[in-house]
């Protein structure tokens, strides 16, 4: 890679993050942290708003944005591939939004990759195991819920099919045995607790913080699971 493609990869780069330090700079473009300071100065040099915070690192100063971005042919075939996989193991909520985002992807290739996408889009299949069938809407909601710390409602029915009422403070998703989970704290139960997705019956994000200020990280979760990640 070329410092000007360099250049312009770490700049996506920290607009992708809210803090970026420069030793994941250099990590992730295998260059040294002196060479990750000259090429920031460049960037700054070069009109990008470019500012540091002790202990997080590096930002872009809010209010900047790129142009929109053109992709190569390579680039846009994979988020192409992506949206059959999207399709297959993620649900009906989440492959709504990959669609959306990868038509303003679309928006902006030029008429021979457009031309190409299209083609491509009748010519890869994906055929999935009959066990694999996400038939729902939630994950975006529980993902939104993950993210800004918030308590959600569910109706939930166990394998015995009784169905339950349960105020859970989601910690994380998970994909295992060929479906979805939800880890979170159960206040019923005053435990962690793993829920099935596909037996949510209904799920609300009540928009209540968490009652609990510090949960368990999801990867201290794992390591109680019978499954390796």
């Amino acid at each position: 890679m070329n410092r000007i493609d360099r250049l312009f990869a770490i700049l996506t780069f920290l607009q992708s993050k809210k803090y970026v330090t420069a030793e994941k700079i250099a990590q992730k473009f295998t260059i040294s942290v002196r060479t990750v300071y000259r090429d920031i100065k460049a960037l700054g040099e070069g009109g990008i708003p470019v500012s540091f915070e002790p202990t997080k690192g590096y930002f872009i100063v809010q209010g900047y944005f790129l142009p929109p971005v053109s992709f190569t042919a390579e680039e846009a075939n994979a988020l192409l591939l992506m949206e059959r996989m999207v399709r297959g193991f993620a649900d009906n909520s989440i492959h709504t939004h990959y669609s959306t985002a990868l038509n303003k992807v679309k928006s902006v290739l030029r008429s021979t990759q457009k031309d190409s996408i299209d083609f491509l889009d009748q010519n890869i299949k994906l055929q999935l195991p009959s066990c694999i069938a996400n038939d729902f809407d939630y994950l975006s909601l529980l993902q939104t819920s993950i993210a800004a710390k918030t308590i959600v409602e569910l109706d939930y029915k166990n394998k015995g099919a009784e169905v339950s009422k349960r105020r859970v403070e989601p910690i994380g998703l998970l994909f295992y045995a060929f479906s979805w989970h939800l880890i979170g704290w159960c206040q019923m139960r005053a435990q962690y607790r793993d829920f099935k997705v596909a037996r949510i019956l209904k799920v609300k994000n009540t928009l209540e913080a968490f009652s609990i200020t510090e949960h368990i990280q999801l990867a201290d979760y794992l390591k109680h699971l019978p499954v390796a990640y």
